[in-house]
């Protein structure tokens, strides 16, 4: 038997007037998920623990079966992980995102928080940027490390964690009420928008019509992580296909293999097919029990309140990865269990991740139940079925008891 997990980051939402009154979910148009819904169980479960910020980081530790209560320490600490930083016990990192502020008249404290990902700008000029910040900002006891287009690092040497927000949480916001506490850290965000604001390749992007990505933001601190190992846990061997380090980073931890995708890069042009094609090889071919595909878009979309975007997204997991893999799988003559989710809701009209359960989808090649006759947020919820604790979802897919 194989296992697979396809993790459609944010797909779950709210009804919106403008769908009338459907979710993105329920208005796109997925024949492959609404196929497989008439043959599977279909039910809710809540990845993010009560009392938990409702992030990717948490949800995704439960969806792989860990307990965030217990595993979690917070965000950017798995990306470092997957960068490959060497933390020390008394360090703490911190996400360093390149976002987009308004440069209207004022301070920095009276800046709008335009877009948490400067328009999803692409590593190779991220990585211009960050070097920038690497010479203006240099000072003892921190050190920045370059990510994935707007995602990177900054370490603190002996550091304090802090409370900050993320980003993606003030759209539209003035930015003073939500600046870092920390002396230090509230510098050299004020800095950073002196050296990035006028640096040429955001005067570049100016002119493609294309957001500056004019300032450096710090969120998600914490300290280095301690994750068991999911071959040891589940006697599987496994594998993570994703474009963001976080996911890359919590498959480190858990001692699973990583698989690089030309073309994958957690925005809405990705490389699905690519995605699910590498999962296909891993399974049928390279010796490998259970494969996890990630994709960001429709959580991307969300976040910029993009309501037919985040819907092409969603069609995208639908015919360019699920398709793919059900097509594959069936070819190959093995038996299989698929569990198709989200982590969270990431709504429209919030343009932010809430801690809502989201639907689940499980399918089993070797059995045909009676499911519902579409995949929603409705008709999960109106199965009955629902998982409170979310990380014991994955036991269920391996049809075992998890330590």
């Amino acid at each position: 038997m194989k296992y697979m997990i396809i993790l459609s980051d944010g797909m779950a939402g709210r009804p919106l007037e403008e769908l009338d009154k459907r979710t993105t979910l329920e208005a796109a148009h997925t024949p492959v998920m609404d196929k497989l819904a008439r043959v599977s169980e279909l039910g809710m479960a809540s990845m993010v623990p009560k009392g938990m910020a409702p992030g990717s980081d948490t949800a995704n530790l439960s969806v792989m079966g860990y307990d965030p209560k217990i595993f979690y320490t917070g965000r950017s600490p798995l990306e470092a992980l997957s960068i490959g930083v060497d933390m020390a016990d008394t360090d703490v990192s911190f996400r360093c995102n390149l976002v987009s502020l308004s440069e209207q008249e004022g301070g920095y404290e009276d800046q709008v928080m335009l877009d948490h990902s400067s328009d999803e700008i692409e590593t190779k000029d991220a990585s211009v940027l960050l070097e920038a910040l690497k010479e203006g900002l240099k000072r003892d006891g921190y050190e920045f490390y370059a990510g994935t287009s707007y995602r990177h690092l900054l370490i603190q040497k002996d550091g304090t964690e802090t409370e900050l927000t993320p980003p993606h949480d003030i759209l539209t916001k003035r930015i003073g009420d939500y600046l870092p506490e920390d002396r230090v850290l509230r510098e050299m965000m004020e800095k950073s928008y002196e050296l990035l604001k006028n640096h040429p390749l955001n005067e570049e992007r100016r002119r493609k019509g294309q957001k500056p990505a004019n300032s450096a933001w710090f969120w998600g601190a914490g300290r280095k992580p301690s994750l068991t190992s999911f071959e040891e846990r589940t006697k599987k061997k496994g594998v993570m296909i994703s474009a963001v380090d976080l996911l890359k980073g919590i498959a480190v931890g858990a001692g699973m293999d990583r698989i690089f995708v030309e073309g994958a890069n957690g925005g809405l042009h990705t490389n699905y097919e690519g995605k699910a094609r590498a999962a296909l090889k891993a399974l049928t071919k390279d010796g490998y029990d259970f494969a996890y595909i990630h994709v960001e878009a429709p959580d991307e979309m969300g976040h910029q309140g993009l309501t037919k975007d985040k819907i092409t997204a969603i069609e995208n997991v639908d015919q360019k990865v699920l398709k793919v893999v059900l097509e594959g799988l069936e070819a190959s003559g093995e038996d299989f269990r698929l569990l198709l989710l989200p982590d969270h809701p990431t709504p429209i009209e919030v343009r932010t991740h809430t801690g809502e359960a989201v639907p689940y989808l499980l399918y089993d090649s070797t059995k045909s139940i009676k499911g519902a006759e579409e995949y929603s947020e409705k008709t999960a919820a109106l199965s009955g079925r629902s998982f409170e604790d979310g990380y014991q979802l994955i036991g269920h897919l391996l049809e075992e008891e998890l330590c």
